[in-house]
């Protein structure tokens, strides 16, 4: 019986990194083979294959970028001598690429974005042991059917809830709201919850003209009014609690609704849904009257990603909240 495949494509990030002594501060500079030889006896449980896609840092990782690593990634989903693919990547970013990866791969074999917090010269390098629990997770049947998985520190967790939490800590990416799916326990991945009503976004381009402005106390217009004019075809704003923003923000916002620039509204809280709950001005009913599409409880830079894909479906901000709500409300 042949042991299962998966293709392990390498970007960059902490996982590739060392210090260098020059500058003193770490950089990427690990070959694919140099970290994989530190992964010892995945060979035991699968056979694996490695490709460099890059070899850059998070925080170099554009929006482009993301839609080529997309392509790759579905190339070699496709082909029937793989089981799954495995992506490296830098902390940094890793939760946009995940969530974009989720939202246009539709696939029944297991994706999973896996990087590390500390570099290979560092004590504690965490990057081997979250790579094997990657390849674990990504060769068990019961990982098929659950979208791109995001695993590090022995945890398992949906891309579309996972997020980066902690600057330092092993344990950064969680999903904030319901925990983890699963756990990878004597490399074995054990999974206790599903995620239900997962979204898929059929489009193979991206709009990447959509910006993210944070809602703060007494903020006005300018920004959002600078957005529209320089462009922009969309904007999510992380509100305020409910999601409700100061009133000196409404005429920014209705500027941009009359020049058919979409506005989708997250909290800036970490955890819970917007909802039309308050009626004041400048509260969330005001603005849903408006046409402000609400973003559920995505954080901004996710709801930013799936905003971007959204619009090259339509332009119609009907269409748009019809894919941004996703029947979450009525």
């Amino acid at each position: 019986m042949r042991k299962p495949k998966v293709v392990i494509i390498f970007t960059g990030g902490t996982i590739s990194m060392t210090v260098d002594p020059r500058i003193g501060a770490a950089i990427p500079s690990l070959s694919s083979e140099e970290i994989m030889s530190l992964v010892t006896n995945i060979d035991k449980y699968a056979e694996t294959e490695s490709i460099t896609f890059s070899k850059l840092p998070g925080p170099h990782i554009d929006i482009p970028l993301m839609m080529d690593l997309q392509k790759l990634v579905v190339e070699n989903l496709e082909r029937d001598d793989v089981d799954g693919v495995i992506i490296t990547h830098g902390t940094d970013t890793l939760e946009e690429t995940a969530y974009l990866l989720d939202l246009t791969i539709n696939s029944s074999k297991c994706v999973v974005v896996v990087g590390a917090m500390r570099n290979s010269s560092e004590l504690g390098y965490d990057g081997p042991s979250n790579l094997a629990a990657a390849v674990c997770t990504a060769i068990s049947p019961d990982s098929k059917n659950k979208g791109v998985l995001v695993v590090m520190n022995n945890e398992v967790n949906a891309a579309s809830e996972a997020t980066k939490s902690n600057t330092l800590s092993l344990d950064t990416f969680k999903s904030l709201e319901f925990g983890p799916l699963g756990i990878v326990d004597n490399d074995e991945v054990i999974y206790h919850r599903q995620i239900i009503n997962r979204q898929h976004i059929p489009t193979q381009s991206i709009e990447t003209k959509v910006d993210l402005i944070k809602c703060v106390a007494g903020m006005d217009s300018r920004f959002l009014k600078y957005s529209v004019d320089t462009g922009a075809r969309g904007i999510v704003i992380e509100a305020l609690g409910r999601g409700n923003v100061p009133p000196t923000m409404l005429d920014g916002i209705e500027y941009a609704i009359k020049n058919n620039v979409a506005i989708v509204m997250v909290s800036r809280c970490p955890t819970g849904r917007v909802l039309d709950t308050y009626g004041y001005e400048g509260a969330g009913r005001t603005l849903r009257n408006m046409g402000v599409i609400l973003g559920g409880d995505l954080p901004g830079q996710k709801a930013r990603i799936k905003l971007m894909l959204a619009l090259t479906v339509t332009e119609d901000l009907n269409t748009l909240k019809e894919i941004i709500e996703n029947n979450q409300y009525k």
